[in-house]
């Protein structure tokens, strides 16, 4: 009973953490697909590229306003309410229909998980103060294996039969059901866990709870522009753009650009993409060592590893074969992956607790609009440049975020 007790109170972290992983499990099952919709719809590249940067400027979009509903209403309502949305679209793509019920779907998943990263960082830095690194890396890690299993789960679905118009549409379906499944077990147990959460109140009046993050009144917006006269805040924030538009970009077309320029068939480039996001266990090392020795030095580490992982994979895409490709994608995924939790306990520490959860969603705003727009130039870029010249500006986005953090380092210092 002891050892249950001991074990129960990380539900809160389990449940969060599933929920993230079945929002980038959405996400990323898209880029494995890019190559059926595109010869199942008759549609380029380009195409596809915006639809899903039209997914990701949605997702980025969300990202300030689920912080302040959290900071305001309670972090449980906010992420129950985005994973009904999440599994509502994961319904509609189950069903055969036209483009733009593909393209509008896309939409609601980027509507629906653009809830869950910035409100679940803010509520797990208040259920786990004293190892904020730790479940952010345990919290990154499930999300990350999103990225994991999905192509993994195209492949599997491939070969089942086409009830639904297309294979593929059984990984919607599924998902939609495990979203609802999740939705209800999240709003049921988190609250427990959280019991100065203003969802948990009976009202948001005078006696209602207060979880520090404002007065009744809220937060004036006028708090979260004032951050940006910060220097340390405002070199964080040029970081993390430059990472999400280099790392989005890369990740969106990592298998097209494998397939195309370089001598590996599009299985083990479909394969490596998985590899990609296996290594993301390493976000358990670097939220831990966060924790014990300070964030700075992990970003620029972090940063570090992912530039040269990337710049490896444009000097080894003529001669190289699937080992050493393969390494050169380690690089990159141990490098971004480890930099994602340390990038939220970071943030964490910079600003006051009372806007915690807004702040944060405006730095994610500006992050994921970097990243939301990055698909679209890589995709134009690669018919009109040739994937060399769009996988090059994404290497010097990473060069200069990796700079930056340098220096931001030696600041704090």
């Amino acid at each position: 009973m002891v050892v249950a007790d001991r074990y129960a109170r990380f539900d809160a972290l389990v449940l969060t953490a599933l929920v993230w992983f079945l929002g980038k499990f959405l996400r990323y099952a898209f880029p494995p697909l890019f190559g059926t919709l595109g010869s199942t719809y008759g549609v380029s590249r380009t195409v596809l590229g915006s639809a899903f940067t039209g997914l990701m400027l949605v997702y980025a979009a969300m990202q300030f306003p689920s912080g302040l509903l959290a900071d305001r209403l309670g972090s449980v309502r906010v992420i129950t309410a985005g994973a009904l949305l999440a599994a509502a679209a994961a319904f509609a793509l189950a069903v055969d229909a036209p483009l733009w019920v593909l393209i509008g779907s896309m939409a609601l998943v980027g509507a629906g998980t653009g809830t869950y990263k910035t409100v679940g960082v803010s509520l797990l830095s208040r259920a786990y103060p004293a190892r904020t690194g730790r479940a952010l890396g345990i919290f990154d890690t499930f999300g990350t294996f999103g990225g994991v299993a999905a192509p993994a789960a195209v492949v599997v679905a491939s070969g089942l039969p086409a009830a639904f118009g297309a294979p593929w549409r059984s990984l919607f379906l599924a998902a939609g059901v495990v979203g609802i499944g999740l939705a209800v077990a999240f709003a049921r147990r988190v609250p427990k866990r959280l019991p100065d959460e203003p969802a948990s109140a009976a009202s948001n009046g005078p006696g209602a709870a207060d979880d520090g993050s404002g007065d009744s009144d809220g937060v004036p917006l006028r708090a979260y522009v004032a951050l940006f006269r910060d220097r340390r805040f405002a070199l964080f924030v040029v970081v993390t753009i430059c990472f999400s538009f280099a790392y989005n970009g890369a990740v969106a077309f990592l298998p097209l650009y494998l397939t195309e320029e370089t001598a590996v068939s599009a299985a083990t480039a479909n394969l490596l993409f998985s590899v990609l996001f296996v290594v993301s266990l390493v976000q358990l090392v670097t939220g831990e060592a966060s924790d014990r020795v300070g964030a700075e030095a992990i970003l620029a580490l972090t940063l570090g590893v992912a530039t040269v992982g990337l710049l490896a994979v444009l000097a080894l895409s003529a001669t190289g074969g699937a080992v050493v490709l393969g390494g050169a994608v380690v690089l990159l995924g141990l490098g971004a992956h480890g930099y994602r939790p340390v990038r939220g306990a970071y943030m964490m520490s910079v600003v006051p607790e009372s806007v915690a959860g807004g702040s944060l969603g405006v730095v994610r705003t500006l992050l994921m609009v970097a990243g939301a727009v990055s698909p679209a130039i890589v995709g134009y870029l690669s018919e009109t440049a040739g994937f060399g010249a769009a996988f090059r500006l994404l290497a010097v986005a990473l060069v200069a975020a990796t700079a930056i953090s340098v220096v931001l380092w030696v600041l704090d210092r």
